[in-house]
């Protein structure tokens, strides 16, 4: 009887220190937390349970404690610190950023290579090596070489569509653009020419659909299992990526430079780039004296990349992450920017005009200076961003102790143990009544010339804050509006019985998806 009593006890102690007390970590440090956390899976609990959507628990969480400038939650018993204030953002992701340079550590190193490698997961020295690498492959007159291997994948969908004989074509848009942005990436970052939608079978895009889709519970936990058991994911060996789809991009990128070596061929895409990184010298900040768009923010230039340390590995890594991006995340923006055109009809007939004249001035043939001159399609699409944006929260890890001063009124300093996990959470940013009124409403007139200059930097965050942006905002933004210019010039998007009104997103999805798909019509316009 005493030794059932000393396990019970000795099992009750376990449990306490390992699930209990953890769950008070915020609250012994001052910080409010919610109330009473259950055990597992708290603040996040609803969302990994389908319970809703990642979009709305991020929403949530923000919303807890509306009068803090930070406060507490928990992914399984890891403490998190949700940063809400700008002034505290900025400090963090830009002021004090030696303390924060880090991602969490979704993947190590030896059991997925390829993923670990790229800019992303890197850390430290590492990352900034890398970005330094990296960066001129994505300046302005990077782009507007690409701009050219753009122009053909748009022309092809367009093509598609003009072949059908049918006044109203209707269409699942998500499936639609992902074939789209399948096929820039294939040809800007790989040098591989596909056309997803006459070849919808293609091994390119077979490889990418099966590398990004995270619906359903096995795949979701493919995501979330590093941080809950790292070690023993490690231990098994088990990869983030399928092995077949790591062999099809390894022996692609493999394959496809040893043929340009050896024949001296040279073709505008990111592969080249990355190859020529391996015989320039440090580069120079490039001003190209072109405005991008309001969604690109100024990279940081950092120095110290040695391009010759660049293997075939490294590249393969840095264009699987371009792919992985451009498949999904800005796939995802054309779906909602889409969607709130064909409900909107008055922005979409607006933004049509604005590209009718532009056409008009270029002598009928679009110019990549032209399209980064139209100010509306910037406001549309910076809108589009700004309430749907496919980063839903990023993160930083606390890599050196650092202390958040006391500034108002009952606060205390915070200390911030290294390894310390800091949520930024970009939409209940963007939802903040306080940044954008009304914020459910679809209004590119906040980016208009007058509005924007009143915006905040560091409450618009699309693609990140800070050093740890992302690099190839440039490259997505001019992928969008040259889709949105060619498509509306020959289609008008509207609601068809299919259509969501409002849009529900769904609860069973990790990436940002509408709950019944995006079913649109492709309308022919009258010429």
């Amino acid at each position: 009887m005493i030794e059932l009593f000393l396990g019970a006890a000795a099992l009750a102690t376990i449990f306490y220190y390992f699930y209990i007390k953890p769950m008070n970590y915020w609250g012994e440090r001052g910080v409010k937390q919610e109330g009473h956390p259950l055990w597992l899976f708290v603040d996040s609990r609803k969302s990994k349970y389908g319970k809703e959507s990642v979009f709305d628990s991020v929403v949530r969480s923000y919303n807890q404690f509306q009068d803090t400038r930070y406060h507490g939650i928990y992914d399984s018993t890891r403490p998190i610190l949700i940063i809400k204030d700008p002034e505290l953002l900025k400090q963090i992701t830009v002021k004090d950023f030696d303390h924060f340079t880090d991602h969490r550590n979704h993947i190590e190193l030896d059991v997925d290579p390829l993923w670990s490698r790229n800019l992303f997961f890197l850390k430290g020295e590492k990352w900034r090596k890398m970005r330094s690498i990296l960066s001129p492959s994505f300046t302005s007159s990077k782009m507007r070489i690409m701009f050219v291997l753009i122009s053909k994948c748009t022309e092809n969908f367009v093509n598609h569509f003009l072949k059908k004989d049918e006044k109203c074509i209707e269409v699942e848009m998500k499936d639609t653009f992902t074939r789209f942005t399948n096929d820039v990436i294939a040809t800007s970052a790989f040098g591989v020419e596909v056309d997803s939608l006459e070849e919808p079978n293609n091994e390119f895009y077979s490889k990418g659909k099966k590398s990004t889709t995270f619906e359903g519970v096995s795949k979701l936990f493919m995501f979330i299992r590093y941080p809950l058991v790292p070690k023993l994911i490690e231990y098994l060996q088990i990869p983030f990526m399928d092995p077949v789809v790591y062999r099809f991009f390894c022996d692609l990128v493999d394959n496809t430079i040893e043929v340009r070596e050896k024949n001296n061929i040279i073709r505008p895409d990111m592969i080249h780039l990355l190859m020529e990184a391996r015989k320039r010298g440090p580069h120079k900040k490039e001003n190209s004296g072109v405005d991008t768009g309001f969604a690109t923010v100024e990279k940081a230039n950092f120095e110290g990349g040695h391009a010759s340390e660049l293997t075939n590995l490294d590249i393969t890594a840095q264009a699987v992450l371009f792919f992985f991006a451009g498949f999904d995340t800005v796939s995802s923006l054309m779906c909602f920017m889409s969607h709130e055109l064909a409900v909107h009809p008055d922005i979409q007939k607006k933004l049509r005009d604005e590209i009718e004249e532009t056409l008009a001035e270029c002598g009928e043939e679009v110019t990549y200076e032209a399209i980064l001159k139209m100010k509306y399609m910037d406001m549309v699409i910076s809108e589009s961003l700004r309430k749907w944006p496919s980063t839903i929260s990023t993160d930083r890890v606390c890599t050196k102790p650092y202390t958040i001063e006391a500034k108002n009124a009952g606060e205390k300093p915070l200390h911030i143990e290294k390894g310390t996990l800091l949520m930024i959470p970009s939409v209940g940013i963007h939802y903040d009544p306080k940044y954008y009124p009304d914020p459910e409403r679809f209004d590119p007139e906040r980016f208009s010339d007058e509005n924007k200059r009143k915006i905040d930097p560091f409450t618009y965050m699309p693609f990140g804050l800070g050093p740890r942006l992302c690099i190839g905002s440039r490259f997505a933004l001019l992928e969008t509006k040259l889709l949105f210019f060619h498509l509306l010039l020959h289609f008008e998007l509207v609601p068809v019985e299919k259509t969501q009104i409002p849009l529900k997103l769904s609860k069973f999805t990790f990436n940002l998806m509408a709950e019944n798909g995006f079913w649109l019509g492709l309308k022919r316009l009258k010429k």
